[in-house]
């Protein structure tokens, strides 16, 4: 029993480091060499685990094998143009000046279904918007809409930029525990902060959550009181 469980946490621990050493990316989009790199970890780590005859090397020695081909792999990858495109592929246009590449299509065993779905993950639903749609390498659609189909934007407007002010807002409090960084990115004092909880008649600690940003507008969520 112990046994099964100290092996769970050995590779839970050691998966959760060669995603880490792998890249953020592994976390989100995947390429097709890091899909199966992720598929083979997870069916490989299962392996000692349901077996408690299989020592925990046979599971350790295979992910970090894996993990090490694959670093190997990206780093390959980064250097030569040639050898990512072997290895990942290249962004392929389905949609160009607002014409569906029918030819690309059945290549891709892209479906009229699937280029539909995915444009409605785009937030767009009127294939006639579109005027260039491109597939990456990781399976997602990118979208160029029309002009007369993009939404207004600041520039168009010609409205003048605020600079560094327009920044988004942070945590400070999270569920009564202060975040000294959030103060240094609001460009804010502790005295400030002790000045609003006092009007407020709060403590750190009463907070659920406070946000602010670089123009000292914050957002107070008060801890919901207990009954007793």
């Amino acid at each position: 029993m112990f046994t099964v469980f100290f092996k769970t946490i050995i590779l839970y621990a050691l998966i959760v480091l060669s995603l880490r050493l792998m890249g953020k990316r592994q976390l989100g989009e995947l390429q097709p060499t890091e899909f199966v790199i992720t598929i083979l970890i997870s069916n490989i780590a299962t392996l000692p685990i349901e077996d408690v005859d299989i020592p925990l090397l046979t599971g350790v020695l295979p992910i970090l094998t894996l993990v090490c081909c694959e670093v190997v792999m990206a780093t390959v990858s980064m250097k030569s143009r040639r050898a990512r495109k072997l290895i990942s592929g290249s962004p392929k246009i389905l949609i160009r000046d607002g014409v569906i590449d029918q030819q690309e299509m059945r290549e891709l065993r892209f479906s009229i279904d699937d280029l539909m779905a995915q444009l409605r993950q785009n937030q767009v639903f009127d294939i006639a918007d579109v005027a260039f749609a491109i597939v990456e390498t990781t399976g997602q659609l990118s979208i160029y809409p029309r002009f007369e189909a993009r939404g207004v934007t600041a520039k168009m407007l010609s409205l003048p930029s605020e600079g560094e002010e327009t920044a988004p807002p942070v945590v400070m409090i999270s569920d009564g525990t202060l975040i000294p960084q959030s103060l240094e990115y609001c460009n804010l004092r502790p005295e400030w902060l002790r000045k609003i909880l006092r009007e407020k008649k709060l403590e750190v600690s009463d907070v659920y959550l406070m946000t602010c940003n670089r123009q000292a507008n914050y957002h107070i969520v008060e801890k919901e009181r207990r009954a007793s």
